[in-house]
């Protein structure tokens, strides 16, 4: 998903394989990921998609003029928090450590690659941006294509 904030921006689906950055949108305060060479197509991840970054993550510090902080971890699974809040941002990284941080509060310029998607959704490759299907034994047998 994207969030609320970035749905003026144009986005498409993460792929399996896809090498992604932290971005912060020109048009927005909010940051999020775009794929490596298009920084104005914002990447939405599903809930239960698993990212690895190539270093350890950094996050903005909670109160200003504090030093980044460092999440000591690389690994991290992408679930939306507070939905009950419709202004509020969603997107957020689970760390195995236990920490969840908001994709917003991430430093910028941190490179990750989507390691798999959540189950149920099959997309080949990045370099396979044609079609996204269910896969089999996924609650519905629907295909959907997206070009």
């Amino acid at each position: 998903m994207c969030d609320y904030s970035l749905q003026h921006i144009a986005s498409r689906s993460a792929a399996a394989g896809q090498r992604l950055v932290t971005t912060r949108f020109p048009t927005s305060m909010t940051r999020g990921f775009t794929e490596i060479g298009e920084p104005g197509v914002a990447i939405c991840l599903l809930p239960g998609t698993e990212v690895a970054f190539d270093r350890e993550v950094r996050a903005e510090p909670n109160f200003p003029l504090m030093p980044k902080r460092r999440i000591g971890e690389r690994l991290a699974r992408f679930r939306q928090v507070a939905l009950e809040k419709p202004t509020a941002h969603h997107d957020a990284l689970e760390f195995a450590n236990g920490e969840t941080v908001l994709l917003t509060r991430l430093v910028e310029g941190q490179i990750a690659t989507v390691l798999q998607l959540p189950h149920g959704v099959v997309r080949a490759t990045a370099a396979d941006e044609s079609s996204t299907i269910m896969s089999p034994g996924a609650a519905s047998t629907r295909r959907e294509r997206t070009w």
